[in-house]
């Protein structure tokens, strides 16, 4: 099915990124979240693969509680909102001119007694990667983080720092050019990928990945 903001009035998708704020609901609550987009561009909307992954999340398939999870490449921090809204211990992080928006985003839309359970921090993929321990998240999450090039060596080294044998990987993306699918290729070349889902109505797929055992046909 396709998957829409929950307020009515939408004016197509351009109009829909230059607005102060997007409004939807999950786990039985509205949220509002801010967007900046003449200030930080792609980093400060909401694009359609975290509307997609926080669906997938609030859907049940994966029990969340007590789960440390980490998204990666955050922007304005739906699915991790989501994702401790459903019980998860989450870490959003983003580059370092994209987290006051980000922090104010948990601040507002998580309700006191999940608060704790968030935290906001910087990670530039590959770079300063022994601030985050070693495998230690349950769960990883990306929205739309695999459309720039120069980019791929650096996610993919930190996928393989954050993942354990046990971690699952959780990747919304709209499969737009070649590159993208070169990304996917380098990333079974690490992990044991499938497609979890297809969104019809926005063209987003849902990938899981985990690390690839010795011996693994990919």
């Amino acid at each position: 099915m396709a998957l829409v903001p929950y307020a009515a009035g939408s004016h197509g998708a351009l109009a829909a990124l230059h607005c102060p704020a997007a409004t939807f609901r999950f786990a039985g609550r509205p949220l509002r979240i801010r967007q900046r987009w003449a200030q930080l561009g792609v980093a400060a909307v909401v694009w359609d693969a975290a509307v997609v992954l926080s669906t997938f999340l609030e859907a049940g398939s994966i029990d969340l509680r007590d789960r440390h999870v980490l998204e990666l490449g955050a922007g304005t921090g739906l699915p991790g909102i989501v994702a401790a809204l459903l019980g998860a211990r989450v870490t959003l992080t983003d580059r370092a001119d994209a987290l006051e928006l980000l922090e104010a985003n948990v601040r507002d839309n998580l309700p006191p007694e999940a608060l704790p359970r968030a935290a906001v921090r910087e990670l530039a993929w590959g770079q300063g990667l022994g601030a985050f321990p070693a495998g230690a998240f349950d769960l990883v999450l990306g929205s739309d983080i695999v459309y720039l090039e120069e980019t791929f060596a650096a996610l993919l080294r930190t996928l393989e720092h954050v993942c354990a044998a046990r971690t699952l990987v959780l990747l919304a993306c709209r499969l737009r050019y070649e590159r993208d699918h070169r990304f996917l290729r380098l990333l079974r070349a690490r992990f044991a990928v499938r497609e979890l889902l297809h969104d019809a109505g926005t063209d987003v797929r849902i990938y899981e990945a985990r690390k690839a055992a010795r011996g693994d046909e990919l």
